[in-house]
Formats: C-alpha cells, sequence, structure tokens
C-alpha cells in the first residue's frame, strides 16, 4: 500500500494510523531513516531477542572478573 505523508512544521511526519497498526509502532518507537537512491526510506527498529543459556553468561563474567582482578593485582603490584 502507499501512503501520501506530509512534511508538517520542524520536520514533523504523521503517520497514518492503520500504518502505524500494520508494522505495530507505538508512540515513542524508534524508526530509522536511510537515503536510498534519493528516497527515504523509514524502517522500525526492532530490537532482536537472542535466548542464550544462563549457564555460558555466569561462565563469562566469572572468566571476566578474573580477568580484572588480575589486572588489578598487576597494577597495584607494579606500583610500589
Amino acid at each position: 500500500m502507499v501512503y501520501q505523508l506530509r512534511l508538517r512544521k520542524k520536520g514533523i511526519i504523521i503517520l497514518p494510523k492503520d500504518l502505524r497498526t500494520t508494522l505495530d509502532l507505538k508512540e515513542d518507537d524508534v524508526l530509522v531513516g536511510e537515503v536510498r537512491n534519493g528516497e527515504l526510506v523509514l524502517k522500525p527498529l526492532k530490537p532482536k531477542v537472542v535466548r542464550i543459556d544462563p549457564g555460558i553468561v555466569e561462565k563469562f563474567l566469572e572468566e571476566e572478573g578474573e580477568t580484572e582482578r588480575r589486572k588489578g593485582e598487576d597494577i597495584l603490584g607494579g606500583s610500589g
């Protein structure tokens, strides 16, 4: 479907309700704008949900904490 949109004061573009409904857009949603071949392309910015094993995250955080602890020891040990 093609929509005719009007550019308002201060660059405001109002999206018709049926377009917002079709794209499941809500107030304060973020759209990404791109100029492509002289045309403005707007796309909803929808975060991607990724499922991760909590055990992997826990292991990573433990390893990262150990690395940071060692860095701190090196800094403190090397300053005296």
